[in-house]
């Protein structure tokens, strides 16, 4: 094809890459940041009281229920939640509402590399902000100087591909003085010491996202939620697809969000493995970032981390690396059950000699 009727934007811009789904003999997959552990038992049981005479109707375009739900858990009203097609549905309306050629946004660097291709699509200038690798990727002091001029300032708190979290009060000052929209981006918020949630109710130019995909095990159903002030999810409303969340979805996530007693059991054994797998990474010489999420950013002792993942592939264990000057140093490791987690470790004390 000689002519390109695409818009030149979309010809120069590279899409994203999901996580590899490979497909192989007793693999262990941890590379996408998956829970371990199955979805509640509530799920299973909607699913199979589900109606499927119903979907010949269409869905509830704004899933009044779930996002009654979740008002309900998070203590806030049901014009501050908009429900969306997994988190990075969310992001896109985001970026869609909030940025432009003329309208910047700051990212932190590292981060989710799906900002850089939403930002793209819109044509929108990106401020990368640099995370200090040498202190376990902390904020920099000049963090709101770096960010002067975006419209839409991302935290990703806890950080991808990271792990790490920074202060909550280092995060209300840049709410406070942030001009534009901030939004904390808290796929991992679950696992984590606290979260940003309170500030969505303080601020009236703050967004916080939250997905199902890693603390509910609902990767597979695709849901996620922002909640903020009523104008802004009013004005992202307009954005959103007319229905953009299937009757399934809405029923299955509803059951997951009432089930927090499930929640808490998974989270916690997540919790208690990332605790030992930290400790025995260490033993064997790893450098480890402190996480607050359901993965550990971790570097071998000879700072080889493409070498070592290609290491664990051939032996059907599956991780993630991010080449570059700063991460190509690191794996990031789905924290997985204990016997998945006992053959990793197998592996790399193998590795390590």
């Amino acid at each position: 094809m000689k002519r390109s009727y695409f818009r030149p934007a979309i010809d120069a811009m590279q899409g994203y890459t999901p996580g590899e789904q490979p497909k192989m003999l007793n693999l262990v997959k941890l590379n996408t940041n998956e829970n371990p552990y199955p979805p509640s038992p509530a799920v299973l049981g909607a699913l199979e009281t589900f109606d499927a005479t119903q979907l010949r109707r269409y869905p509830d375009p704004m899933a009044d229920a779930l996002c009654e739900a979740i008002a309900a858990r998070h203590g806030v009203a049901r014009n501050q939640v908009l429900a969306g097609n997994g988190s990075d549905d969310i992001l896109t309306m985001v970026f869609r509402a909030f940025t432009a050629p003329d309208r910047p946004v700051a990212v932190l660097d590292p981060s989710y590399s799906l900002y850089s291709v939403l930002a793209a699509m819109q044509e929108a200038p990106v401020k990368r902000i640099a995370l200090d690798a040498e202190h376990d990727f902390a904020l920099p002091d000049d963090l709101l100087e770096q960010a002067e001029g975006a419209n839409l300032l991302i935290v990703t708190r806890p950080n991808a591909p990271t792990g790490n979290t920074f202060p909550l009060a280092a995060m209300r000052r840049i709410a406070a003085e942030f001009d534009g929209i901030v939004m904390f981006d808290e796929a991992y918020a679950d696992f984590a010491e606290d979260n940003c949630m309170s500030l969505a109710s303080e601020f009236d130019h703050v967004i916080v996202s939250r997905t199902s995909s890693k603390s509910l095990s609902l990767a597979g159903l695709r849901f996620g939620y922002a909640v903020a002030h009523p104008g802004l999810i009013d004005g992202l409303n307009k954005l959103k697809d007319s229905y953009n969340l299937d009757m399934i979805t809405q029923t299955l996530a509803l059951a997951a969000v009432r089930d927090e007693n499930y929640l808490r059991a998974t989270t916690a054994k997540v919790l208690a493995s990332r605790t030992e797998l930290t400790a025995s990474l260490r033993q064997l010489g790893f450098r480890v970032v402190p996480s607050q999420a359901n993965f550990l950013f971790a570097a071998p002792p000879d700072g080889d981390g493409e070498k070592l993942f290609h290491y664990l592939r051939e032996r059907a264990l599956i991780v993630r690396y991010f080449p570059g000057p700063v991460t190509g140093s690191y794996l990031r490791i789905t924290v997985g059950t204990p016997e998945q987690n006992r053959r990793l470790l197998d592996a790399l004390q193998s590795y390590c000699g």
